[in-house]
């Protein structure tokens, strides 16, 4: 029988590493950083240790990916608008193979990561946006996950005890750092996600020389790092391909496998509605009308759509803008909550439209 561990206290000497009786493992990943793990060679023991480990490893990948959504809050995200999308999606999608997922006007990605969490059998993904700094965001959350995290913690700790008045002051010199400063991809992203957690509303607006100018926002204590959505989120990105520029460009995607969804600058409602001020240069009627181009281009490679916008016939009935543009496919309108307004009494629920070139009640594609 194996001799019992004595009980005596260890002597300076035999508290020497003993390289060839202990396995050392170190885990360099941020959830484990602090803890490094001595493991007998006893069989039983070490064998417990392995199972264990392959069951927690199982258990954070399976965690992780579940809870991919987006790192920024946005102004119009869709995230309540996924069952409606779902619903317009063609009934045979889920057994479709090889399916090219296509998101030209990216934004906050909630319908990205809903439905490459949804759907296994999309293939591939590609997201593209003009805004630049949104993109070295994505990047940098897909190839540098932990070093964003650790940033955005520095940041954090720094933000959060200050007081009111010191708090404004420190986000409106982050923003002057943001709007003025040449940055490396990972300070940008920071200075992206941190600006977003800090400002009023989760706005992104930009004034005509394309500077950053949404004042700082009250909040008690934003989580400025969200270290397990920026790693499901990562994790989920390792299959998207991340472009930046014109939507026009992704029509080298375009073919009879792939999906396309439109989430554009919404056209306003009014002369003060209007929060589509994303880049310098407006996303006007005459680029609504471009993207509607757009969309007859891509229809004739026998691709498939969805497009959402605002409902600006439910705010004026005799506004027909989107019903003489999109007349040739199919439209349909949908309840959405919406609380970006100056006025608290003119937020609440609005009717925001999906167009799509798959008419839904007769299965066929509208061409």
């Amino acid at each position: 029988m194996p001799k019992r561990l004595s009980k005596k206290r260890p002597t300076a000497r035999a508290t020497q590493p003993q390289t060839k009786n202990k396995l050392h493992i170190c885990r360099h990943r941020p959830y484990y950083k602090e803890n490094h793990i001595c493991i007998s060679h006893d069989l039983e023991r070490y064998c417990i240790f392995v199972v264990n480990f392959v069951i927690i490893k199982q258990y954070m990948q399976h965690r992780i990916h579940k809870s991919a959504k987006p790192f920024v809050k946005w102004a119009g995200g869709k995230t309540q608008l996924l069952e409606d999308i779902k619903r317009t999606l063609p009934s045979n999608f889920s057994q479709r193979k090889d399916i090219v997922y296509v998101e030209p006007f990216v934004g906050g990605g909630a319908v990205l990561f809903w439905i490459l969490q949804q759907f296994p059998n999309i293939q591939k993904a590609v997201i593209n946006d003009i805004n630049p700094h949104l993109i070295m965001t994505y990047r940098a959350i897909k190839e540098q996950p932990y070093k964003l995290i650790e940033q955005l913690k520095t940041v954090q700790c720094e933000y959060i005890p200050l007081d009111e008045e010191d708090r404004k002051a420190y986000y409106l010199k982050m923003r002057n750092i943001y709007n003025t400063s040449s940055l490396s991809e990972i300070e940008t992203a920071v200075l992206f996600i941190f600006l977003n957690r800090t400002c009023f509303n989760g706005l992104y607006r930009v004034n005509s020389k394309g500077k950053f100018n949404v004042p700082h926002g009250r909040y008690s204590n934003p989580k400025i790092c969200d270290e397990d959505t920026i790693l499901a989120d990562s994790e989920i990105l390792q299959r998207v391909e991340i472009l930046c520029g014109d939507f026009e460009k992704t029509i080298a995607y375009a073919s009879s496998d792939t999906l396309f969804y439109f989430d554009p600058p919404y056209k306003p409602l009014s002369k003060t509605s209007s929060f589509n001020s994303y880049t310098k240069d407006e996303f006007d009627d005459n680029e609504q009308i471009r993207l509607r181009d757009f969309c007859h281009k891509i229809a004739q490679y026998k691709a498939n759509f969805i497009l959402s916008n605002s409902d600006v016939k439910g705010k004026d009935d005799n506004d027909n803008f989107f019903d003489e543009i999109y007349n040739e496919y199919h439209i349909q309108r949908v309840m959405a909550t919406r609380m970006v307004n100056a006025n608290p009494e003119k937020r609440g629920k609005l009717s925001e439209l999906l167009i799509s070139n798959y008419n839904i009640n007769k299965n066929t594609y509208i061409q």
